[in-house]
């Protein structure tokens, strides 16, 4: 490998997209001012029926306001407990107090638990990327953590460009694949011929 490949390599972003089922998990955020409001409508907003229990001493009405319509949130009104962390399989941290998220940090890993500590990327094991949603078709956008104003910049580009109709598509494609006679090898020759001209050749 030459010098010039071993730099491009370093310079990847090497974070593993995943797509987590929510609703099949037990999420804890804490805090419950603007910071917190939006990490609790960018989970809401893609898993309507997650379960988070939010805690905080003080909550920013917009944010009662908005998790009145999931019963599924549950608003604890008090300072953050470290027996907040039982049986919880994800942690938000998005608080104004950097002390305290670095003291849960360290307990939730030495528990396992992944924790996202809201603008404090090396504090945090995932990041919570811009979302372009048109049906089924959902694509999660990362900087790495650098420029979340670049990952929204390029989610109202991609939410531009992608047809409103593309669910249309899905649903077409999905019953074509389900027609398809063979093995699972010629059901992928089928499919890419069927979308090859989907997307315009350089």
């Amino acid at each position: 490998m030459d010098s010039n490949s071993v730099k491009d390599e370093a310079l990847k972003n090497r974070l593993f997209p995943v797509f987590l089922k929510l609703e099949e998990l037990n999420v804890l955020l804490v805090g419950g001012g603007n910071v917190g409001l939006e990490k609790l409508s960018a989970m809401l907003n893609n898993s309507p029926d997650a379960h988070v229990k939010v805690v905080a001493d003080l909550f920013r009405d917009d944010l009662l306001a908005y998790a009145k319509d999931y019963p599924n949130v549950k608003l604890i009104n008090r300072k953050f407990e470290f027996s907040d962390l039982n049986h919880v399989d994800l942690v938000i941290l998005a608080t104004d107090n950097p002390d305290l998220h670095a003291s849960i940090k360290r307990i939730t890993a030495e528990r396992h638990i992944l924790c996202n500590v809201a603008d404090t990327p090396d504090l945090c094991d995932f990041y919570l990327g811009s979302i372009v949603q048109k049906g089924d078709l959902k694509i999660g956008i990362s900087t790495n953590g650098k420029s979340p104003t670049m990952a929204k910049r390029m989610r109202e580009f991609l939410d531009d460009v992608i047809p409103d109709d593309i669910q249309n598509l899905l649903e077409n494609l999905r019953e074509i694949r389900k027609s398809i006679k063979g093995d699972f090898q010629e059901k992928i020759r089928v499919l890419n011929e069927l979308t090859e001209g989907m997307i315009p050749k350089k």
